[in-house]
């Protein structure tokens, strides 16, 4: 990590600057956990150990996935310093990423100390080529195509990364978390504590948790087998195993785990594995543009027909049309 971020990431009474620059169809909860615990911090503090200015690129309000447009400080001025630079986006990333925009992301780098992607924030990074030859994560969705677009990146599932003067997170909540560390660091863990209090939330994790399809939350800790078969669920969606597998590799026989599906998920682990890898399908079928051959390959099925029935059976109409939708 190099000085400069080092200073961001410790202890200070200085103010901390922070621009966030938020690009159209970005999450509102992102947004909401890049910037709100800051707000927060300051309240618990009675001081003011954060600043900060929301701007879009061209000044405007930005219309968020869910269509609540933000209003927004200023447009984003490349050329004013801050501590902190995070770039806060979701959908449609590298469309709404154009060259101006990655131009002015890089220039305003130079004068950050610290640069962060939250999100699909990381695409925009990894496009200024500021994430070449180092460590990064984005949202589990888009792993396999990240890591495709870009090779000199070094992808890691973990919840968040900060690798020398660049932090990448994975999506709302291990934004929350990396918040959560950098007030720790900054202002120390009573201050943390309470901004978490502030939300109802303990359930903090390591920068290197993985980053989970489905996230279990307390049923993990109380039942760590059916946690553990939807775990190895999630890492077998392009090449499913058998129930009777994944109840061996839990340590209990097929019995006990479809016991335990049917009390805790209310289905059976088969139809459960199966709605797992039909949800997979239909984010690739309306997120990318790859072939229905290649989404029925990367999902387990044994061919597009056989993808098309379930499909169809599980959504009520096939996954032609759920993209001529999107198109529409």
């Amino acid at each position: 990590m190099t000085n400069s971020a080092k200073m961001v990431l410790q202890q200070s009474d200085q103010p901390l600057t922070v621009t966030i620059l938020v690009l159209p169809e970005a999450s509102l909860m992102s947004l909401a956990a890049t910037l709100d615990p800051m707000r927060a911090a300051n309240r618990i503090t009675g001081q003011d150990p954060y600043r900060w200015k929301v701007v879009s690129f061209d000044g405007q309000p930005v219309a968020t996935s869910c269509g609540l447009r933000v209003e927004v400080d200023a447009a984003f001025d490349p050329r004013e310093g801050c501590d902190l630079l995070i770039v806060v986006a979701a959908f449609n990333a590298t469309r709404h990423a154009s060259p101006a925009l990655v131009a002015a992301v890089r220039q305003g780098a130079r004068h950050a100390r610290m640069v962060g992607g939250v999100e699909a924030g990381s695409w925009v990074l990894a496009m200024t080529g500021l994430l070449d030859d180092r460590r990064a994560t984005t949202h589990w969705e888009d792993f396999e195509d990240f890591a495709a677009r870009f090779p000199q990146v070094q992808v890691i599932p973990d919840r968040w990364i900060v690798d020398g003067p660049v932090l990448t997170t994975g999506g709302a909540v291990p934004a929350l978390d990396f918040m959560l560390a950098l007030i720790r660091a900054r202002q120390g863990f009573a201050a943390a504590l309470n901004v978490a209090s502030l939300y109802v939330y303990d359930e903090t994790r390591l920068p290197s948790d993985a980053q989970p399809l489905v996230s279990m939350g307390r049923v993990g800790q109380q039942e760590p087998r059916l946690a553990a078969a939807v775990r190895i669920m999630e890492e077998h969606l392009d090449a499913p195993l058998p129930i009777r597998a994944i109840a061996s590799r839990t340590g209990c026989s097929v019995r006990t785990l479809e016991g335990l599906f049917r009390s805790v998920v209310q289905t059976p682990p088969g139809a459960y594995y199966l709605s797992l890898r039909l949800q997979a399908a239909r984010r690739l079928v309306v997120d990318t543009r790859l072939s229905m051959a290649e989404i029925a390959v990367r999902t387990g099925f044994s061919s597009v027909a056989s993808l098309s029935r379930a499909f169809r059976r599980h959504y009520g109409h096939p996954p032609s049309a759920a993209r001529r939708r999107l198109q529409a």
